[in-house]
């Protein structure tokens, strides 16, 4: 790829990019990660992968302020209007376009290139481990939801089964079981490698809060009367 194209995408994609959990330094890792990625693979196209990595959340507003919305189709669709607008075949912008559709997980609309594969993994690479841990804190702050929440008697609930979103639930609910399910298996090296930061910190936390509640309600009883 040409430096002055590559200047072009990144520009446009840092035109886009407003959510801080999904900002222009999530869009370079996942790039950054591709790349790792794709040197274990034969036969891609790096012109593909790079403008699929540097568009795939252009989309991610129109969901931030429409939740009904699903980021990967708003930007595939916007992805598609702008290369074609920029001059490229009609045949690429649909090579990008379809990586950016499959790079969010659903049953019925998994990658089939080997650059949507590549792109897949290294996104999701990008929710394990701390970055993984560090990015949910910033997104449930964004959207004032709490780290945990707690049960009819105060005490602290783990995630599990949580009817009321929070980080605790986010965790149980998806940031544990991101370590199966990659389509590369250099993607899975690096999830396993990153693994045990995630789980050291939720175990921490939980951990911390929970005796700390303890011992409050503990103290509670002691100082406050029916």
């Amino acid at each position: 790829m040409k430096k002055e194209v590559f200047n072009m995408l990144e520009a446009h994609m840092l035109s886009c990019m407003k959510d801080s959990a999904h900002d222009k330094a999530h869009i370079y890792r996942v790039l950054y990660e591709a790349l790792d990625i794709a040197q274990t693979q034969q036969d891609v196209d790096y012109d593909v992968l790079i403008a699929s990595c540097l568009l795939h959340d252009i989309g991610r507003q129109e969901q931030f302020e429409d939740p009904a919305l699903c980021h990967a189709r708003v930007g595939a669709k916007k992805a598609y209007s702008f290369l074609v607008e920029q001059g490229f075949s009609k045949e690429f912008a649909d090579k990008v376009s379809s990586c950016i559709l499959t790079h969010r997980y659903r049953k019925d609309n998994l990658p089939q290139s080997i650059e949507a594969k590549i792109l897949f993994d290294a996104d999701k690479v990008d929710v394990t481990g701390a970055i993984g841990i560090a990015r949910t804190l910033v997104y449930k702050g964004q959207v004032s939801e709490p780290l945990y929440s707690t049960g009819p008697e105060g005490e602290i609930l783990d995630g599990t089964d949580d009817a009321c979103p929070s980080f605790f639930q986010e965790y149980k609910y998806k940031l544990e079981k991101l370590y199966s399910g990659f389509l590369t298996e250099r993607g899975a090296e690096i999830a396993r490698q990153r693994q045990e930061a995630a789980v050291a910190f939720y175990e921490s936390i939980r951990s911390e809060v929970k005796g700390s509640c303890q011992k409050g309600l503990d103290y509670l009883d002691r100082y406050v009367d029916e």
